[in-house]
């Protein structure tokens, strides 16, 4: 996944930070997905995104979401774009090195 144009792009966003872990580590345990980041929104909102094929991060949302909701109220939204375009791109977070 060098090249990250094209890949599917997941989200979800929590409320406060704990959720958020649980819903990072549930997906990528679910999946082969690579976390590229996490956005602090404001008002304890967390966003959790994930990077990889559009089945892999379909099934990581899902298993994030449903571990997001097992800690509380903390589901606030969970959303997938197969193919995120390229103008796009240039606002979303970096993923990692290796």
């Amino acid at each position: 996944m060098a090249n990250m144009t094209g890949v599917a792009l997941g989200m979800i966003e929590t409320r406060g930070l704990v959720p958020a872990i649980e819903a990072a580590d549930a997906m990528t345990k679910a999946a082969e997905v690579r976390l590229i980041g996490r956005q602090f929104v404001g008002g304890g909102y967390v966003t959790v995104l994930v990077r990889g094929e559009t089945g892999a991060v379909n099934a990581a949302v899902r298993a994030g979401a449903d571990a997001c909701e097992r800690v509380g109220d903390g589901l606030v939204a969970a959303h997938i774009i197969a193919r995120v375009h390229s103008e796009v791109e240039g606002i979303l977070p970096a993923a990692p090195s290796a």
